[in-house]
């Protein structure tokens, strides 16, 4: 269950946001096949990073995942909760998710909850449309906007230029130093960019623009 929590950031939890396209709506199970569906598309998946590997197999029986989202859609309504199901506004149909989770492994250890990392999947057949830029603004706008998050530190392959131009496009900063990840479905390391956004940051983009 949800916990008041101390620091700055504002708990509001997964708030209906609209683009010109596309309603962001707090998760249901309605929709968890479907995005589970779009999650086993390799075009989709090849940089998927929040399932250790050891659970790959687990992760690709719908059967096994359907009572994991059955017991964690029941606080996908929480105020610490920050995860959307991503609708297109002209069709109603769901193609894909997106979330501002706290720091796991991936995000250096981080353990301060008002610095967040990002990450979202887009169906592939909608792949080159803008729509994970536009998810992603909305997103960003409001953790740092609303909420008013410290920070979102954030990654992306190399070779997948397709990510980390969005995290450029909305003026995140590339860091120095790469880093190995280990990525849920593939068996190597893969290399990765790092970015960070700081809210004084965000502000400042959002005043120059």
């Amino acid at each position: 269950m949800y916990k008041e929590r101390c620091g700055t950031m504002k708990y509001l939890g997964s708030k209906t946001l609209e683009t010109n396209r596309l309603i962001l709506k707090a998760q249901s199970m309605r929709e968890q096949k479907r995005l589970w569906e779009i999650l086993m598309i390799p075009e989709v998946n090849r940089y998927f990073l929040t399932v250790p590997v050891k659970f790959r197999d687990k992760l690709k029986d719908w059967n096994i995942q359907k009572k994991y989202y059955e017991e964690d859609m029941k606080y996908a309504n929480d105020k610490d909760v920050f995860r959307w199901s991503i609708f297109l506004k002209e069709t109603g149909e769901c193609i894909g998710r997106i979330s501002c989770h706290e720091g796991h492994d991936e995000d250096e250890n981080i353990n301060n909850p008002n610095i967040r990392g990002v990450g979202w999947i887009i169906d592939s057949k909608y792949h080159g449309n803008g729509y994970g830029t536009e998810a992603a603004e909305a997103m960003v706008d409001f953790m740092f906007l609303e909420c008013e998050i410290e920070e979102i530190i954030t990654g992306a392959a190399i070779c997948n230029p397709a990510s980390w131009k969005i995290m450029e496009r909305l003026g995140f900063e590339r860091q120095e130093q790469t880093k190995m990840v280990q990525y849920t479905f593939l068996d190597e390391l893969t290399e990765d960019y790092s970015y960070v956004m700081t809210r004084e940051k965000f502000l400042l983009n959002k005043i120059i623009k």
